[in-house]
């Protein structure tokens, strides 16, 4: 089969292995052929180089790790261990081993449902990260006549901006540096600013302080800071971007003489929440059109990664397919 792995900062080498048996998979487990993926922020750190912590990220230059660093995927099922799937279903969700750049990649049948056949995989690849964003919002008050804010309009962001507006944001703020101008009505954003976080905090009027500000950059330490200065008094801060520190300073003052809410977390759940994704599409059938805006093939994983790297005013989601 094929696979890809990264050999050195910014360079993937394709290389033939053997495929995948059946007799390797684990309780609960599937073996699936690729169909399609997306590129996520959250890749984007060990395409750069750095060094991770997920076993077999253990390469001199880079990880080495065979179809690392990809977990948003479509596949359909070639053999299973997992009694919700069946040989020839076709499933969206998480390659679990974050190995799904390769031809076949066995991954855990709990972080993967089968979806409205209708979506092409292209778009399907979008339920993954709706997924996610669906749990954090759970994890919210209740989002319905408040001012919400998301620091980070990329892909992540622009998910919760409309996932906020959804459910009955009165006001929802996008700040990205990126201009955004062409997304605001089909992700809701009713007031785009197009500034650096610590500009836009800056500037920020007592009045016209977020109630909720989510925090959906990651991979710096000053956003969350941004975030928590931002909120208004009696606020809660969702720290959604990957850290890629152990310990991010924040000011304690600043939580204690606001009475704010910081909130983090992982996504858990995820079968249940992949299905909330797909029903959320449902009732939002234009949602994943607008979001994949650029479209690979499977042997084009170079090309895809160096886009999502660079700041491109029109550029969302990046899937790649079979």
């Amino acid at each position: 089969m094929w696979a890809y792995r990264l050999i050195a900062p910014y360079q993937f080498e394709k290389i033939e292995a053997p495929d995948p048996l059946e007799q390797q998979l684990g309780p609960g487990q599937v073996l699936l052929q690729f169909v399609a993926a997306g590129v996520c922020g959250s890749d984007l750190p060990a395409f750069r180089g750095a060094q991770g912590r997920l076993p077999g990220d253990d390469g001199a230059g880079a990880a080495e790790k065979l179809g690392f660093p990809i977990h948003e995927i479509v596949g359909d099922v070639i053999a299973s261990r997992h009694p919700q799937h069946q040989p020839g279903d076709r499933v969206v969700g998480w390659a679990s081993g974050f190995d799904g750049l390769m031809e076949q990649v066995i991954s855990d049948g709990d972080g993967l449902v089968a979806y409205d056949p209708a979506l092409a995989p292209a778009q399907a690849v979008g339920l993954q990260p709706l997924a996610c964003v669906l749990y954090a919002v759970e994890q919210l008050p209740d989002l319905a006549g408040r001012h919400v804010a998301v620091i980070g309009q990329g892909s992540i962001g622009l998910l919760f901006s409309a996932v906020a507006k959804a459910a009955g944001a009165r006001r929802v703020t996008g700040v990205d540096p990126v201009d955004r101008r062409e997304m605001v009505s089909a992700f809701g954003i009713d007031t785009l600013v197009q500034a650096t976080s610590d500009r836009w905090v800056h500037h920020l009027g007592a009045g016209d302080r977020p109630e909720i500000v989510i925090e959906a950059v990651g991979h710096q330490v000053a956003t969350l800071g941004h975030a928590i200065e931002a909120v208004a008094p009696g606020g809660t801060v969702f720290y959604f971007g990957v850290p890629d520190d152990d310990s991010y300073p924040i000011s304690m003052r600043t939580m204690l003489r606001n009475n704010l809410t910081l909130i983090s977390g992982i996504t858990h759940d995820r079968r249940r929440m992949l299905e909330a994704a797909g029903r959320f599409v449902a009732e939002n059938p234009e949602l994943l059109g607008h979001y994949v805006t650029h479209v690979f093939g499977c042997h084009e994983a170079q090309a895809a990664f160096e886009l999502a790297t660079r700041p491109v005013a029109g550029r969302v989601k990046i899937a790649m397919v079979a």
